[in-house]
């Protein structure tokens, strides 16, 4: 399928290229709408988010580990009732597969033998599984705090991790410098990856008897579930296959939430470490994106206590679901939305579950005593 890529800040295009990650202005891009799909252009006979293949750009060759066509499993949460959308299912423990599986595919295709990561864990270990599938050398850069098991299981797959000094940031910006001499295969920043991510939308669509959730309440540090989800869902509304967006409704703990600060326009508080750290990220590289695709779903932010995660993250447990601090902050934000009336008796609210809890077992032991 033919594409380009959109500067959403300046307009300007771009001709569509795995190998470009970002506008010559150093602005994010993102691959323009495509046509969105009916549920008969679903190839049901793929057990795999390549199901959805007729809605990604280019001439993709598929890369699967079988990723997605994750579970959607209902469970109370209180008096309410809401399905949990368990990505940890994915081949790597995380929802991060969506999009390594897509773009890692993209980048195979345009002939790329090496790359470069940035990641406080998931997407590392993720891009890792699908460079190793592909037959590409992997470099990770992570925070010199990254969880012991992240760090583990990204060198399992034979990539090559360096610990840099400092905050998530600060190894953000060590890949940007490192990206002028080697192909940067960024989570963050490739527009392919979250094409990746749009197929959440698609499934829920096709969970749900192509039909979609009133409600969604995801984490963000980044905020590519976000964008994501909004891609797909703004999709399948320009295709007619759905009548409204659902409600993006989006967590962040407290003591890292640029993304809540800017959507109720006031300052951030101090940043403060948080045990859900695959959302300790201060300056999200898309964050007025980010803000605009909550904002044209009608939904909300909520900045969440490390007490009220940990609480969350027990809950989950005592429901059979182990989810790694960082899913849990979306768990711990039902309460708040419930509470605004953005989640609401008798509708379907799905909440996603981003990644295992055997992702930081550490930060588990602490939390659940």
């Amino acid at each position: 399928m033919e594409y380009w890529y959109a500067d959403e800040r300046s307009g300007t295009r771009y001709p569509g290229d795995p190998l470009r990650w970002r506008g010559d202005d150093g602005a994010p891009l993102t691959v323009a709408p495509l046509p969105g799909l009916a549920p008969g252009d679903v190839d049901t006979g793929v057990r795999s988010l390549w199901r959805y293949r007729a809605a990604l750009p280019g001439d993709l060759r598929p890369l699967s580990l079988g990723e997605g066509c994750t579970p959607l499993v209902p469970r109370p949460w209180g008096d309410a009732e809401v399905r949990f959308k368990l990505e940890w299912f994915s081949p790597t423990g995380s929802f991060k597969d969506r999009g390594s599986s897509v773009m890692v595919a993209a980048l195979a295709g345009a002939g790329v033998t090496e790359l470069l990561e940035d990641s406080s864990g998931n997407g590392g270990s993720s891009v890792s599984a699908y460079s190793a599938a592909a037959g590409i050398a992997a470099t990770v850069l992570a925070p010199e705090g990254t969880s012991a098991a992240k760090v583990l299981q990204t060198r399992a797959y034979g990539a090559t991790v360096e610990l840099v000094p400092g905050t998530r940031d600060d190894t953000a910006a060590e890949a940007v410098r490192r990206s002028a001499t080697t192909t940067y295969a960024s989570h963050n920043w490739h527009p392919f990856f979250l094409q990746g991510t749009k197929t959440l939308a698609y499934e829920l669509w096709e969970d749900l008897g192509f039909r979609v959730p009133d409600a969604v309440v995801t984490v963000a540090g980044a905020g590519s579930i976000v964008l994501g989800l909004d891609l797909g869902f703004g999709e399948l509304l320009a295709a007619g296959s759905i009548a409204r967006r659902p409600r993006l409704l989006v967590a962040q703990p407290r003591n890292c939430s640029p993304i809540d600060a800017a959507f109720h326009d006031r300052q951030p508080p101090p940043f403060a470490p948080t045990v859900a750290e695959g959302t300790a990220i201060r300056h999200p590289i898309r964050l007025p994106e980010v803000i605009a695709a909550i904002r044209r779903s009608g939904g909300d932010t909520a900045a969440v206590e490390e007490d009220a995660i940990a609480a969350a993250a027990r809950r989950l447990a005592a429901l059979g679901l182990y989810a790694e601090p960082t899913s849990a902050s979306a768990a711990a934000a039902i309460d708040v939305f419930r509470e605004r009336r953005a989640i609401r008796p008798g509708e379907t609210t799905v909440v996603v579950l981003t990644g295992s809890g055997l992702k930081a077992p550490g930060k588990l032991r602490e939390l659940l005593g």
